[in-house]
């Protein structure tokens, strides 16, 4: 085990020297990572100019995560993490050369990007619960993993703020595929400190029972406990209607406020620094009690956050407003995640995670798809105070459930030792 260092609770993850280097390397990836996300758009935007093209571009790299996460969650749950993790960074990388080598060549088309991101998001199935699975491992500790779990989110959102910037800058003074090969660099960070690891051997996961039979087994313990269910209900709720955001950027960016690809860059860093804070606010915290109030606000504040925004026309105003939806779409996804992690058994994390995943990365694409159809008929900011308004609704319909949810996970908070 990792010397323990004297840390600010907020940072006691970083006692552990495998988190020290996965921060670092996993922090420069996502800076990448959020770039080409950036420069997609904009590409698909600047190609076609249609509201719909950008829904099916968000479609094509997240419906893999909802169809195939399930079944990565078996796999999780049975081979070594770290080198399933290697693996999926390398084809990360090789997919952004190719899209930058199509994008220098000026030979990219529509139909090369729809097929990379759907290479891209079935790759992301599988990382996604990997990296979630591999936090106890690094940490080795079971009572840092809630930090950990926190830190982790706080570098997908410090990196959602720095990386659109960063994006929006060279996009407007190199062009689209400086930003994949940026990307394509950003992916070895992490590769080279999966390389520098000291992980200490996993325990034996489940490999007597057929794959089929162990993927039941994981749905019928995610959903199966009211908990739970609860939870992934909302999560899946939150994630697919506030997320069509980012794909509608390019038009509020473009048409509402008449900016340009900095523009873009600033209103989606916008939300990444709600969300920053809100992960900063969450890595904090010593205990899993009061989470559920969390959640129920954060619900509430992604909602209205989109609503509000869909009908301002000030920027000023509308970067404020994309605080709110950072801070509440990622909290009540992290809190979700730190439950779930935390009161699940080691031999199903793999696939209780994969199962999480595929409700907060893989029903977006459902909700960019309809976004997209809807926004071609009656407009970008029409559609997104409706979708706005969806959210609100299921924080509501969590309320009502609130004190029945609490009076049943209790008794697992009791067996942890949470409460008394």
């Amino acid at each position: 085990m990792s010397p323990k260092l004297d840390m600010h609770p907020i940072l006691r993850g970083f006692q552990h020297r495998n988190f020290r280097l996965f921060f670092i390397g996993q922090t420069l990836t996502m800076i990448g990572t959020w770039m080409q996300y950036i420069a997609i758009s904009w590409l698909i935007y600047r190609l076609t100019g249609s509201a719909f093209m950008l829904g099916m571009t968000g479609f094509a790299l997240q419906i893999p995560i909802l169809l195939v996460s399930p079944f990565a969650g078996v796999w999780v749950d049975r081979f070594d993490r770290r080198k399933l993790l290697m693996l999926t960074q390398a084809l990360a990388l090789a997919q952004a050369l190719v899209l930058a080598a199509l994008t220098f060549s000026g030979l990219i088309q529509v139909w090369h990007v729809l097929v990379i991101s759907l290479f891209l998001g079935t790759v992301n199935a599988f990382a996604n619960p990997t990296r979630g699975t591999f936090l106890l491992e690094m940490v080795e500790s079971r009572e840092n993993l809630p930090n950990a779990i926190a830190l982790n989110s706080l570098i997908m959102n410090s990196a959602r703020f720095v990386g659109p910037s960063i994006a929006g800058a060279v996009l407007a003074f190199a062009g689209e595929g400086w930003c994949f090969l940026l990307n394509a660099f950003s992916y070895l960070a992490l590769i080279v400190a999966l390389l520098m690891m000291r992980v200490k051997p996993a325990a034996t996961r489940a490999m007597n029972a057929h794959w089929f039979e162990d993927l039941k087994q994981g749905f019928r313990y995610a959903f199966g406990f009211l908990p739970s269910r609860h939870l992934l209900l909302l999560v899946a709720a939150v994630s697919m209607t506030t997320s069509p955001y980012q794909h509608m950027m390019p038009i509020f960016a473009g048409e509402v406020f008449g900016g340009d690809a900095r523009t873009l860059g600033l209103l989606i860093s916008g939300a990444g620094m709600g969300a920053f804070a809100g992960t900063a606010y969450l890595a904090g915290r010593t205990s899993l009690r009061g989470l559920s109030r969390i959640i129920l606000i954060a619900g509430f504040s992604a909602g209205l956050g989109l609503m509000l925004f869909s009908q301002s026309r000030l920027l000023w105003l509308s970067l404020l407003l994309m605080l709110p939806i950072g801070f509440g779409l990622i909290v009540t996804a992290t809190s979700t995640n730190t439950i779930l992690q935390t009161i699940a058994d080691e031999g199903t994390r793999g696939r209780v995670v994969s199962i999480y995943h595929m409700c907060f990365l893989g029903t977006p694409p459902l909700g960019n798809f309809i976004a997209g159809s809807v926004a071609s008929r009656i407009g970008a900011p029409l559609t997104l105070l409706i979708f706005g308004a969806l959210c609100t609704v299921a924080a509501f319909a969590f309320a009502l459930q609130i004190e029945t949810w609490r009076a049943a996970i209790r008794p697992v908070y009791q067996r942890l030792g949470v409460v008394k």
